[in-house]
Formats: structure tokens, C-alpha cells, sequence
């Protein structure tokens, strides 16, 4: 068990490294930040003072050496438009991502679940193609489309709920329906396979053949092992959740990680998205390693085949 939480541990370090190489580099083909800083008609050595400021005069494999030395310190550098550290800002919208995450995740759970069960149950019929069609719907929807058509509908047409930004308990429903829509749909779909497969499975027969009701042979034998499976994909879209939803957050200007991860981006802030990223990575390393271990604690042959 040890090996084998240390073998993970160490890819999430060699992922981490990755992704910083990676998004140091390819943050530099979006332009030079100084461009949008300066006026139009500053002069070029206002323009070359800048660049020495922050540090981009440099070639590239000396700046990367630089980012690299004072990452391992906790140093991210400093937003080049909040003026503060990277750090910092990003645990600054950290929270307002957090906010909508347990609804989302309540959503998906609530939702997903039983829908899965039913159609496993119901297998080929109303029932198990109405859930197919909203399984199918929900991950083809895109974010952004959902997101716009439930502002239209729910704030310009009826006026029932706010269109945007974070506010009181009605400014969360439309963010969480249109980032749980793709949850319901993934989970949905996940459960009802993994329950199929285990609805045929020796030991749910046995069970069956014992007497036990078949209310104790789904929700205690067949759920408990069909979920080992969802556990994984629950990790993903955790991470992806907690991460933030960048066009999500977009659409409703919810001031999470998303909405901050395009604002640097627009404003070619690099040491803000490079900060944003890696946190991100860091986040999402985390919540899989816990999740990692959570399965290897839900199924057996994990901890047998260390």
C-alpha cells in the first residue's frame, strides 16, 4: 500500500513539472504583456524599461531557470495587473469557485444515481431510453450554449432568477444546473453500465438465490460495487469542478479560478496564468492521489496486487 501511494505521489511531482515547462513556454506565443500595458504612442524606451521590470528581457532558458528556482520557494511571481502576487490572487478566487462546487456535485449525486439504477434495471425500456436521451443531451450541450439559453430563458424572458455574478442563494442556480448538466449525463451513463455489469455477476445470483430482497441485492450489493468505477471518474470532474469551469464562469462573470484563468489570458498576464495553471494541476494531483487511495481502500485487488 505504501509502494504504491509513493509510485503515485511521485507521477503527480513528474506531472507537476511537466505542466509548468509547458505552460511557461506556450504562454510566450500569446505576445509580449507590454503591448497592452503601454499606450499606443509610448515611447521605445518606456517600452524597453518595462520589459526589464518584469523581467522578460531575458532569453527564454534563463527566465525559465529563474520561474523554476523560485517556484520550488512557493514564489509564483507577481500578477503583472493585479500587482500582487500570482499566489495570492488566485486563493483570492479559490472560495468563489468552491461555492458552487458541493451544489454541482449535490446535483449530479441526487440526479445521476437513481437514474442510473433504473435504467440498469429497466434495461430496454421508457424508462432506460428516456435516461439515454438525457445522458446523450447533457454531454453534448455545450457549457457555454447551455448557459446562455438559461440566462434568456430564466432571467431576460421570465425575470425569475439573476443573469450573472455572484450574489444571494439565486445567483447559484443557473451556474450549478449548467456545470452539473455534463456531471448528471457522465455519471448517469457510468453507473447504469457498471450496475448492468455487476447485475450479472455470480454473486448477485447467489444473493438472489439466498431469498434476500431485491431491495437489499441493488442498494447494498450491486451499488456498493458498481460505485468503485464512478469513484475514479468522481475524481476527474472534481478536479475539474474545483479547478474552475472557465467558459461556465465566463458566462455567468462568476469571479472563480475560470473567469480569472481567461482574464489573464486576455490580458497576457504570465506569471498570473502560469500561477493559475499550476495551482490548478496542484489541486487536481491532490484530489486524485486522495482519490487514489480511496480506491485502493474500496477495492481489494488494489491493495493484493501491491
Amino acid at each position: 500500500m505504501r509502494r504504491y501511494i509513493l509510485r503515485r505521489f511521485l507521477q503527480g511531482l513528474v506531472l507537476l513539472v511537466l505542466v509548468a515547462t509547458i505552460v511557461f513556454f506556450l504562454g510566450r506565443l500569446t505576445g509580449n504583456p507590454a503591448d497592452l500595458m503601454l499606450p499606443e504612442d509610448a515611447l521605445e524606451e518606456d517600452r524597453v524599461a518595462l520589459i526589464e521590470t518584469l523581467g522578460l528581457d531575458g532569453p527564454l532558458h534563463k527566465q525559465f531557470g529563474i520561474f523554476l528556482a523560485n517556484a520550488l520557494r512557493g514564489d509564483l511571481g507577481d500578477s503583472i495587473r493585479h500587482r500582487e502576487p500570482a499566489v495570492d490572487v488566485f486563493f483570492s478566487r479559490l472560495p468563489n469557485t468552491l461555492k458552487i462546487v458541493p451544489g454541482t456535485m449535490a446535483l449530479a449525486l441526487i440526479l445521476a444515481i437513481p437514474l442510473g439504477i433504473l435504467s440498469a434495471l429497466y434495461r430496454g425500456r421508457m424508462i432506460d431510453r428516456v435516461s439515454g436521451a438525457i445522458g446523450v443531451l447533457g454531454i453534448a450541450t455545450p457549457n457555454f450554449w447551455l448557459g446562455i439559453l438559461l440566462i434568456y430563458v430564466f432571467s431576460v424572458q421570465l425575470g425569475w432568477l439573476p443573469s450573472a455574478r455572484m450574489g444571494g442563494p439565486q445567483h447559484y442556480i443557473l451556474p450549478t444546473i449548467t456545470l452539473g448538466t455534463f456531471l448528471v449525463a457522465g455519471f448517469m451513463r457510468l453507473i447504469r453500465s457498471s450496475m448492468l455489469e455487476v447485475l450479472d455477476s455470480e454473486f448477485v445470483k447467489l444473493a438472489r438465490i439466498k431469498g434476500l430482497s431485491e431491495t437489499i441485492v441493488v442498494w447494498k450489493h450491486c451499488l456498493r460495487n458498481a460505485l468503485i468505477p464512478v469513484l475514479s471518474l468522481w475524481g476527474v470532474l472534481m478536479g475539474g469542478l474545483v479547478t474552475g469551469a472557465i467558459v461556465t464562469e465566463t458566462v455567468f462573470a462568476w469571479p472563480g479560478i475560470g473567469r480569472l484563468t481567461y482574464e489573464a489570458v486576455i490580458f497576457r498576464d504570465y506569471p498570473l496564468l502560469q500561477a493559475v495553471i499550476i495551482m490548478d494541476a496542484v489541486l487536481i494531483v491532490i484530489i486524485n492521489l486522495v482519490v487514489d487511495i480511496l480506491y485502493a481502500y474500496v477495492d481489494p485487488r488494489i491493495r493484493l496486487a501491491e
